[in-house]
């Protein structure tokens, strides 16, 4: 068995990002077999990992946000003229129903990052993240987590289109994972997909004569956009998980 970088170890143990772990290490917050780990140090399977409270401490004052992006916004660095759906995370655009009862701090914006994109034509449930181990969770390689999407097309379906929607597309030379595809009514379609290729559901959705007019995130995992209003945003309890 070949070790492997300390960071990498960690993140794999899901104890936090590589990041974060190289952040840790640095603090001197990471003991690998009761001696104070360094930078850059490997390690193999049986090796003892311990991270500090302090560490931990860190790690639970990070947040998460849930923002309803309107269109027009891009995820994440701002292109083409475009501003990043981050410059909504202000005071003023906190949803009032939000029961987290966290106050917006400027400290919040600090390495606040998406997990995830949302094209800036669609809509719909964003998150943004301080902490890896979300990040991971959410669009990490290894990622389970379903992304729900209510889209509106137009066009004519091809014959069997929908159980190709279903399972037997590809997209860039690679087999696309099984999806769960059904009509909400006569020109709407509800998505359910595990991975996230860029502009994936509008591809999808042209090799089988379809054209996307329309496409909102309703919920990540069994977090839902709920009544969140567009623009607005809200804090991720702590009593809910992806």
């Amino acid at each position: 068995m070949e070790p492997v970088r300390l960071s990498k170890r960690m993140a794999e143990l899901g104890l936090c990002s590589r990041r974060e772990a190289d952040s840790y290490i640095e603090q001197g917050w990471v003991k690998v077999d009761g001696e104070v780990a360094i930078l850059g140090q490997k390690v193999l399977p049986h090796n003892r990992i311990e991270v500090d409270k302090k560490a931990q401490d860190a790690q639970s004052a990070r947040v998460t946000i849930l923002l309803n992006k309107p269109v027009g916004y891009v995820s994440g660095q701002a292109e083409d003229g475009y501003e990043p759906a981050v410059v909504l995370v202000k005071p003023e655009n906190q949803w009032s129903e939000d029961s987290s009862r966290k106050r917006f701090q400027p400290s919040h914006l600090r390495g606040l990052a998406p997990a995830g994109r949302l094209d800036i034509d669609s809509v719909g449930l964003l998150v943004l993240t301080q902490d890896g181990r979300v990040a991971k969770h959410l669009i990490g390689e290894h990622s389970e987590v379903e992304k729900e999407y209510l889209v509106r097309v137009e066009g004519e379906l091809i014959p069997n289109g929908l159980a190709l929607l279903n399972h037997g597309l590809e997209l860039d030379g690679k087999k696309l994972l099984p999806a769960k595809v059904s009509w909400q009514n006569e020109d709407q379609l509800r998505f359910v997909l595990r991975e996230g290729k860029k502009r994936q559901i509008r591809r999808m959705c042209e090799l089988v004569g379809l054209r996307v007019v329309g496409l909102k995130r309703i919920a990540i995992g069994k977090v839902k956009l709920g009544n969140l209003p567009t623009g607005q945003w809200r804090y991720l309890r702590d009593d809910e998980q992806f």
